[in-house]
């Protein structure tokens, strides 16, 4: 594979076969991309390509207005979605998306994931956001760059930041991840899926169930992410 995006075309590859390991995928819907910032280029999964035939040589080269680099195939469909979020968003280097079951349950029910636990709060201080659906005329418009245009409005709304929350579910769609690189933008995306069915049970459980008490956030955040963080080597 002779390409000056060979490596970012392998990193996407392994994104893309650790996002189909995780289960977080049902048949070909799902993609994961690697963004390259020096050369203003991503790389990307084709459309409908299963898992088991897919190779690093299939992956495509695509720039930030979503045209063809390098590849003999069609993009995800998703791609001008993944090209919106690079686009705007300067300090992610990695976009997944997933048909994961309990994330998208919680998309079809229209409604952010509550704090409940320290798992939870190990990631993020804030509930997981729920994109409204898309209005008709967006649908009815550039779909898949309208659906960038829903998580930004969707991050402004609710006075989010990107950085800080690296997940949302769109309304009635599914999830969306992202983080520093191809691998955390899967890594976040298992989050989600795992926090997503914990948050199922707790309801089932307890549908009163309170959210985590403020302390145990901050502290479960900030031993992970804070200056004086300890968790790990």
């Amino acid at each position: 594979m002779s390409s000056l995006y060979k490596d970012l075309k392998q990193e996407c590859y392994e994104a893309n076969m650790q996002l189909n390991a995780l289960n977080l995928v049902v048949y070909t819907f799902g993609n994961v991309s690697a963004v390259d910032r020096k050369n203003g280029v991503f790389a990307i999964k084709p459309s409908g390509v299963p898992y088991e035939d897919l190779k690093p040589e299939d992956i495509v080269i695509v720039d930030f207005d979503n045209n063809i680099i390098e590849g003999s195939m069609r993009p995800s469909s998703d791609t001008k979605t993944h090209a919106y979020l690079y686009k705007n968003w300067p300090n992610i280097g990695g976009v997944a998306h997933t048909h994961a079951t309990y994330s998208v349950a919680w998309s079809q029910s229209q409604r952010d994931i509550p704090i409940f636990g320290t798992t939870h709060a190990d990631h993020l201080t804030a509930d997981i956001p729920c994109a409204p659906p898309m209005a008709d005329s967006l649908i009815e418009g550039n779909y898949e760059h309208n659906t960038g245009i829903q998580i930004l409005d969707c991050f402004k709304e609710k006075n989010l930041s990107y950085e800080e929350v690296e997940m949302v579910l769109i309304g009635n769609h599914g999830p969306f991840a992202w983080g520093k690189n191809a691998a955390k933008a899967v890594y976040n995306s298992k989050v989600l899926e795992v926090v997503a069915e914990m948050a199922y049970l707790t309801l089932q459980i307890n549908p009163n169930a309170p959210r985590l008490k403020d302390s145990l956030i901050k502290k479960h955040y900030n031993r992970k992410h804070g200056k004086d963080s300890y968790y790990g080597q």
